[in-house]
């Protein structure tokens, strides 16, 4: 049997709840992959019980770019490692937050920091008609897609998802990976107070990561 080889450019692995559990909530839902995590930001991360860490990028046949807490406007060194993975590689790549910027960022596009945070349940209006409600925290936002074609927009961001024209590469704004379950353990374990969460609204159905980038 052939197993997927994930690699995903975890650049929140210093937290237990957005960090390992949303790695947790996105790798479950490929086909039992192999995992390596590859976090170029920090030498201390939190212990996932599960992947295998690497210091460079491998071989792989996938790629996933989570959020992060730093910020593409205000561009660190290791994120010229991440952008040329981006302008190489030939696998299938999804972004997700930071992920979505830097992806922009490295084929051509341009990020800016919003005059506020971003950090609520929005409706996304995707160019095929259909409406869904996802869950943004940002503050880095997209103002120029770069090689990336736009199709979803929400009121308060205008590039809030897109694909590539010619490579498979799809990106989100949002958090599609922030399920309700996330959000309870990032109380439980400090990564956010009960206030922080009460701005989201999850009791309307939200999307998730299969249906925002991988159907």
């Amino acid at each position: 049997m052939i197993v997927m080889r994930l690699l995903v450019v975890d650049l929140l692995a210093e937290r237990k709840a957005f960090g390992k559990e949303g790695v947790r909530e996105i790798v479950s839902h490929f086909d039992n992959p192999e995992v390596f995590l590859w976090s170029p930001h920090t030498d201390e991360r939190t212990d996932y019980g599960f992947g295998t860490v690497v210091q460079n990028p491998v071989d792989c046949d996938f790629v996933a770019i989570t959020g992060s807490r730093r910020n593409v406007s205000s561009w660190e060194p290791w994120m010229d490692k991440v952008a040329e993975l981006i302008r190489t590689i030939e696998v299938p790549i999804i972004g997700i937050c930071f992920g979505h910027q830097i992806i922009a960022a490295a084929l051509g596009g341009r990020v800016e920091r919003a005059t506020e945070g971003s950090h609520f349940v929005s409706e996304v209006h995707y160019d095929d008609g259909s409406v869904v409600n996802a869950v943004f925290t940002h503050q880095d936002h997209v103002v120029d897609s770069g090689e990336l074609q736009v199709v979803g927009t929400a009121s308060h961001c205008k590039i809030a998802a897109c694909q590539h024209p010619t490579r498979p590469i799809r990106t989100v704004q949002y958090h599609p990976e922030a399920t309700s379950r996330i959000l309870s353990e990032a109380i439980r374990l400090g990564d956010m107070t009960e206030e922080e969460a009460g701005v989201f609204d999850m009791s309307k159905r939200i999307i998730n990561v299969k249906q925002s980038l991988l159907d």
